[in-house]
């Protein structure tokens, strides 16, 4: 890239008629000295999602509007990719805030380092009390598993990004997203631009707002998705960071307890019913310890909220990617944003 790069933002949505022209707004008013477009990829919605986008899209000649009839992310990505103009891609979603001078920095850290892709660290916020619990257990290495995007580290290298800002050759020489993978799909592309002999970098400093699930019932349904596509991923690559397989391995313990107790009527040894109940004993203490000294809050209800969350990120994540490695994961889609 020479001179000043131009840039085009990709945003895929679904059902997001509320946030959609805040969301674009915002990301428009990044002060970057380059030009600046963006394209949406608009899923089948039923809250009049494509209509606020059609408005969008004829008040600012900067958008454009593409159809995304399946509604999965990685197929709305690619589709918003092919018809981006910009050197640089930039990922945004409707959900997510970016610093300002978010653009500049990471268009800069590009052309500094020669990397393909760069990433932030993702930063969770709560309104009602079960969003802002749900934050805090996004924030926490005992929630997501300590990912550098979302603990931060230091500046240099990584093997994935938050949301990412690419090198649009890079992304067309890689093939983009791989549209059979329906969440994870960063990671796997990030892994498959490293195998390509590129550098995926991550700016610690640099911080992106990111609202999440703010019901159980939600958190629950994108866990179990997420889980059941990253048993996919290992199914297929038949490795993963370790990190990734702690919550399979709570699953396999609690359900190796039950199992265990329900037999205890058949005669089972007490010694062997003793010792596969350490497994939910210890995990209550450890939800207990956590959710006080790791997540903290300002009185028992958080404390008892951030519990909540991090048992349904836990369990539901794990079982789902126990799910997705011995099953496989096609057809199983994230309806936590579904009207």
């Amino acid at each position: 890239m020479t001179g000043t790069p131009t840039v085009t933002y990709v945003m895929p949505v679904l059902n997001e008629a509320a946030r959609l022209g805040t969301a674009v707004r915002s990301v428009l008013a990044q002060d970057y000295p380059g030009q600046q477009t963006m394209v949406i990829a608009v899923g089948p919605s039923t809250d009049g999602t494509e209509e606020v986008a059609a408005e969008l899209a004829r008040q600012d000649s900067r958008v454009t509007v593409v159809d995304n009839p399946d509604a999965h992310i990685p197929s709305g990505l690619n589709r918003a990719i092919s018809r981006s103009t910009g050197d640089v891609v930039v990922r945004v979603d409707a959900h997510t805030e970016l610093p300002e001078g978010y653009t500049a920095t990471m268009v800069d850290t590009l052309v500094r380092t020669g990397a393909a892709n760069v990433g932030g660290v993702m930063t969770a916020r709560g309104e009602s009390p079960v969003q802002a619990a749900i934050a805090r257990a996004y924030n926490s290495p005992v929630g997501l598993g300590g990912g550098v995007y979302h603990g931060g580290g230091v500046e240099g290298p990584a093997d994935s990004a938050y949301l990412g800002v690419f090198r649009r050759q890079v992304l067309c020489e890689v093939g983009g997203f791989d549209e059979t993978i329906l969440r994870g799909e960063d990671y796997e592309l990030n892994q498959r631009i490293i195998a390509a002999g590129h550098l995926v970098w991550l700016r610690p400093d640099v911080a992106v707002t990111y609202w999440p699930r703010s019901s159980w019932a939600d958190l629950a349904r994108q866990m179990w998705a997420t889980g059941a596509w990253r048993g996919e991923i290992f199914r297929r690559q038949q490795r993963s960071p370790v990190r990734y397989l702690v919550a399979p391995s709570l699953v396999a313990g609690l359900a190796a307890s039950l199992a265990v107790a329900g037999s205890r009527a058949l005669g089972a040894a007490p010694s062997a019913v003793r010792i596969v109940h350490t497994a939910p004993v210890a995990y209550a203490a450890f939800l207990g310890i956590a959710s006080v000294r790791a997540l903290g809050g300002d009185s028992p209800r958080d404390w008892a909220y951030n519990a909540g969350a991090l048992a349904t990120m836990h369990v539901s994540w794990g079982a789902g990617f126990w799910k997705g490695f011995v099953r496989g994961a096609v057809g199983t889609l994230d309806r936590s944003r579904l009207r």
